[in-house]
C-alpha cells in the first residue's frame, strides 16, 4: 500500500502535506477558540457582548463537545461512502464558511458560524489521522514518531492562530481576529486539494481504494484490543476535561488575576522575548516548508505556491505586529497570549518526544498515559499555589505570570505523553477497515471531556466565592494525579490485552 513518496526528515512527504493542512485548520480553530470566551465576557464598551462567565463557558463547552462529537459521523461517512480525502476537502470548505460567518459579529451569525465549524470538523478531523494510519500501515514502528511530527504541525497552527487572531481580536477588531482564522482555513483547503495526488491511492473513495485491506484477526484478540481502546478513551475524558480549561478558566485567570501590565525594562524585555518566540518557531516551520518544496516543488507547483503565499502573508502580519509592539511605551500582555505557550512548548519539545518514543527507552502505553495525567495535575498545582493571595472573584490582587507559564509547561509535557500517543495506539489496536469509525468514537470521548471542561470551568466564580480560587485549581490537581497513578498500575492488564502491540 506504499506509494513511494519522496522522503522529508525520514518520513513520506505526504505526512508534511497533511502537517501543513492540519496546521492551518488548527490555526483557525485555536485562533477562534482563544477569542470566543474573552469576546463574549468583555464589556460592551470593549466591543464584547458582556455575557456572564457561566453562560460563556456553557456555550464554549457545548461547542467543543460538538466539535469532537461529529467526527464519529464523519468517520463512518468517510469509511463507507466518501473516502478520507473527499471528506477532508468537504470539511475544510464548510469550516471556512463558518469562520467567515463569525466575522460578522452578530448573535445569529455566531451560531451559524459555530454550527458550520462543528459540521465541517466532523468531516475533517478523524480522516486526517486515519490517512496517517494507512500511510504507515507497513511501517507501524514509525507511527509514534509520525504522529508526534504531525502533532507538531497541529500546534504550530495553534501557536500562530492564538498569537495572531488573539492579538488582532484584542487590539484591533474582534471581527478581524475571527475573519483571519477563516482566511487561513481556506489556504489549507486549497493546499491540500492541489497536492492530494502525492498520497497515491491512500484516502480515495472506498470503491476505488487500493490500500484498505481486511485484517483477519481472531475475535478474542480484536475484543481485547478494543477493551484497551475503551480504557484509554475513558481516561482521555478526564485529561481533556482538565486540559481544556486553557480555553476557559485559565484564560479568565490570565485576564482577571494575572499581572499583565509591564513597564520599563520589564516591558522591553518582554517585547524582545515575545519577538524571539514568535520568529524562531515560524522560522523552523518555514524550514520544514522549504524541505517539502525541495522534494515536491516541481510536481506540485500550485499547491506549494499557495502554501508559500500563506507563509508570506503570515510573515508580513508577524513583522507588522512586532513593529507595532516596539512602537508603544507601555506593554500589556494580551490575556490570549498565554495560550501560545502550550503550542510553543510543543514545537520545541515534540521532536525530542518523537525520538524518545522511537528509542529503547520507550514507555508502554499505560505508563505514557499515567505520566501525562500526573504532569497535567502538577501543572494545576502551580496555579493552586499561585492563586493563594486571591480571596474572592472581586479580588484586585494580580499574581505573577510565572504560575501560568509553569502550568502551561507541565500541561504540554503531559499532552505530549498522552495525546499523540493515544492517536497512535488507536490506529495500532484496531483492524484497518475500522480505523475511521474508531477514530470517530475516540473523538466522542474527547467530546465528553470538552463538555465537562465547560461545565466545571463555568463554576470557577461559584467555587471561588464559596471556598477559594486555590480550591478550584486543587480539584484539577488531585483528580488527574490520582487517575495517572491508577492507569499506571493497570500496566500488566493492559499489556496482556494488547496481545503484542507495542
Amino acid at each position: 500500500m506504499t506509494n513511494h513518496q519522496p522522503q522529508v526528515l525520514n518520513h513520506p512527504a505526504g505526512l508534511f502535506v497533511m502537517f501543513f493542512t492540519e496546521m492551518w485548520e488548527r490555526f483557525s480553530y485555536y485562533g477562534m477558540r482563544a477569542l470566543l470566551v474573552i469576546f463574549l465576557i468583555s464589556s460592551l464598551n470593549d466591543g464584547g457582548w458582556a455575557w456572564d462567565t457561566e453562560r460563556a463557558m456553557s456555550l464554549y463547552g457545548t461547542y467543543t463537545f460538538c466539535v469532537y462529537l461529529t467526527p464519529l459521523i464523519g468517520g463512518i461517512l468517510a469509511d463507507k461512502i466518501l473516502g478520507y480525502r473527499k471528506a477532508v476537502i468537504i470539511g475544510a470548505f464548510i469550516m471556512a464558511l463558518g469562520h467567515a460567518a463569525m466575522a460578522v459579529e452578530t448573535e445569529l451569525f455566531l451560531y451559524i458560524g459555530l454550527i458550520c465549524l462543528v459540521i465541517g470538523n466532523g468531516f475533517f478531523k478523524p480522516n486526517m489521522t486515519s490517512m496517517i494510519g494507512h500511510m504507515y500501515h507497513d511501517t507501524p514502528e514509525k507511527k509514534d514518531g509520525a504522529y508526534s511530527i504531525f502533532y507538531m504541525g497541529v500546534n504550530a497552527g495553534a501557536f500562530l492562530g492564538i498569537m495572531l487572531c488573539g492579538y488582532l481580536g484584542e487590539n484591533v477588531s474582534w471581527g478581524l481576529g475571527f475573519g483571519l482564522a477563516g482566511i487561513f482555513m481556506f489556504f489549507g483547503l486549497l493546499q491540500f486539494y492541489f497536492t492530494q495526488n502525492i498520497f497515491g491511492d491512500i484516502g480515495l473513495a472506498p470503491a476505488k481504494n487500493q490500500v484498505s485491506r481486511v485484517e483477519n484477526i481472531p475475535a478474542k484478540i480484536v475484543f481485547d484490543r478494543l477493551v484497551v481502546v475503551f480504557i484509554i478513551s475513558v481516561f482521555t475524558i478526564f485529561f481533556w476535561a482538565a486540559f481544556e480549561q486553557a480555553g476557559g478558566s485559565m484564560t479568565i485567570f490570565a485576564e482577571k488575576f494575572t499581572q499583565r501590565i509591564l513597564t520599563g525594562s520589564a516591558g522591553a524585555t518582554f517585547k524582545v522575548i515575545d519577538a524571539i518566540i514568535t520568529i524562531v518557531p515560524l522560522a523552523i516551520i518555514s524550514y520544514v516548508l522549504y524541505l517539502l518544496i525541495k522534494q515536491t516543488g516541481k510536481k506540485y507547483t500550485l499547491g506549494n505556491g499557495i502554501l508559500s503565499l500563506s507563509f508570506v502573508i503570515i510573515w508580513g502580519i508577524v513583522l507588522w505586529k512586532i513593529n507595532r509592539d516596539f512602537s508603544t511605551i507601555e506593554t500589556e500582555v494580551p490575556a490570549t497570549w498565554f495560550g501560545i505557550l502550550n503550542s510553543l512548548f510543543i514545537i520545541a519539545l515534540a521532536p525530542a518526544f518523537s525520538k524518545w518514543w522511537e528509542s529503547k527507552y520507550n514507555l508502554p502505553a499505560s505508563m505514557k498515559f499515567g505520566l501525562g495525567l500526573i504532569l497535567l495535575g502538577l501543572g494545576f498545582g502551580f496555579l493552586a499555589y499561585g492563586a493563594l493571595p486571591i480571596t474572592s472573584t472581586e479580588s484586585i490582587v494580580k499574581v505573577s505570570m510565572i504560575w501560568l507559564i509553569l502550568a502551561y509547561l507541565f500541561h504540554t509535557l503531559g499532552e505530549l505523553c498522552l495525546s499523540p500517543v493515544g492517536l497512535s495506539y488507536v490506529s495500532k489496536l484496531v483492524p484497518a477497515q475500522w480505523i475511521g469509525v474508531t477514530f470517530g468514537a475516540f473523538y466522542f470521548f474527547i467530546a465528553m471531556g470538552n463538555k465537562m471542561a465547560g461545565m466545571f470551568g463555568g463554576q470557577i466564580e461559584k467555587i471561588t466565592a464559596e471556598y477559594s480560587l486555590t480550591t478550584f485549581f486543587l480539584i484539577l490537581t488531585a483528580i488527574p494525579i490520582l487517575l495517572g497513578v491508577i492507569i499506571s498500575a493497570m500496566h500488566p492488564l493492559i499489556k496482556k490485552l494488547m496481545h503484542g502491540v507495542e
